[in-house]
């Protein structure tokens, strides 16, 4: 992909999430650069050709947080820009003080099957005779 489209999806990714596209550049890496308060910062380097991205951040304090993301990127198949962007705001949930959504699913599974079946759910073992 032409590294003006991979640009402008990135503009568009920030629209929706509290991310700012700081930098972009194509001269000597294709990098895009990213930023959002309080200091969570993060840098997508884009293939020019068969290699995948890779996701980076020089704060210390971010990087952990990276590793969800660059497991994904690392898995089988090729990625877009958009599931990797996705990928590393998941990761980064905790640290923009945003509620986890792989618990927040979870949660709300587990709440469900809580208490006891209802009526037409016959426990399995249990003859009622």
């Amino acid at each position: 992909m032409e590294f003006k489209h991979l640009v402008e999806a990135a503009e568009k990714w920030c629209s929706g999430n509290p991310f700012d596209l700081i930098f972009a550049e194509e001269d000597d890496e294709r990098r895009l650069d990213f930023y959002a308060d309080p200091g969570v910062s993060f840098y997508v380097l884009c293939p020019g050709g068969t290699d995948n991205f890779h996701v980076w951040s020089e704060s210390e304090d971010c990087l952990p947080f990276l590793q969800l993301a660059q497991d994904y990127i690392s898995s089988c198949g090729k990625k877009t820009l958009l599931e990797v962007l996705e990928k590393v705001f998941t990761s980064f949930r905790p640290l923009l003080g945003l509620p986890d959504i792989e618990d927040d699913s979870f949660e709300h599974y587990h709440a469900d099957m809580e208490g006891e079946p209802g009526p037409d759910h016959q426990q399995m073992g249990v003859s009622q005779q």
